[in-house]
């Protein structure tokens, strides 16, 4: 019995001893597995298994380089088929010109060359529109009238009859200035003459006779006709200007004082004067003759 229990002593302790030794060994083989990185990076295998950061790299929709490379690619293409177009157009240009070359002269193009106004027989023909003029203004064969605006509303009507005022008085010419701001008649005279209810301003008659607004003055003195035309009007001083209106042409009314009425003794009422316009306003009696 003694050597018996000594034997289960003995087994019992040696199989502690192994289990403790087993139990060591097992946790220290978990540990050195859980942490060593390179067994357990390639613990499987990786064809089966491939990371998501290979996957995320190979994607060819989230790949920069291919997107650039695709959009330099199409951009060459375009570039060339933009050259082909230039090319045949080029190619084209140069076979009319080859055709315009062998063809005869009476088949040529004409050209056209920048000359001087006067090379173009301008000259000529307002010469010919001013003295073939249908359209007359009667009582002014002596004078040059220029029906105008003093006012400022529309800048390039104002900047227009400026121009004109200005093209007479470097000719020291007098002329006829017919405010129609001024004087509403003269509107209505401007328009019966040229029959039409919207004229535009200026408008400019010279000897009677209709020559046209601003563009056509200008061009007349670009030419040197307008000098022709003017030649035999009398000269004035350059410096000189009317003392009675300030070259205003109009004056208050010496009849009403510019009120526009006057106090009939015989029946004891106001009357309107009949010697002034809408704006109580008379020609200059001494420029204006």
């Amino acid at each position: 019995m003694a050597e018996f229990q000594s034997n289960k002593v003995k087994s019992s302790s040696g199989s502690t001893a192994e289990l403790q030794s087993n139990k060591v060994k097992s946790s220290s083989g978990s540990n050195s597995m859980f942490f060593n990185r390179s067994i357990t990076m390639h613990a499987t295998p990786a064809e089966s298994n491939p990371p998501k950061v290979h996957l995320l790299l190979n994607n060819p929709s989230l790949n920069r380089a291919a997107s650039i490379s695709k959009f330099y690619n199409s951009f060459d293409s375009v570039k060339g088929k933009v050259k082909k177009l230039c090319n045949i157009f080029e190619s084209s240009k140069s076979s009319i010109s080859s055709s315009n070359s062998t063809t005869t002269p009476k088949e040529s193009a004409p050209k056209f060359l920048l000359r001087h106004p006067k090379s173009l027989g301008y000259s000529s023909s307002f010469s010919s529109s001013f003295n073939n003029s249908l359209i007359r203004l009667p009582g002014t064969e002596d004078r040059i009238v220029v029906y105008l605006t003093s006012l400022r509303g529309v800048r390039r009507t104002y900047e227009d009859c400026y121009a004109v005022r200005m093209i007479f008085k470097g000719f020291r010419v007098w002329v006829d200035e017919r405010d129609i701001s001024m004087d509403a008649a003269y509107r209505k005279e401007l328009q019966s003459v040229l029959k039409e209810k919207n004229v535009s301003l200026p408008q400019i008659f010279i000897k009677g006779r209709y020559v046209g607004g601003a563009d056509v003055i200008k061009s007349m003195f670009e030419v040197g006709e307008l000098a022709k035309i003017l030649d035999g009007f009398p000269r004035i001083q350059s410096a000189s200007v009317c003392e009675g209106c300030g070259d205003v042409r109009f004056v208050p009314c010496g009849n009403c004082s510019g009120s526009r009425k006057v106090f009939d003794e015989d029946e004891g009422l106001l009357k309107r004067c009949l010697e002034c316009n809408e704006n109580g306003l008379i020609r200059c009696p001494e420029c204006c003759l």
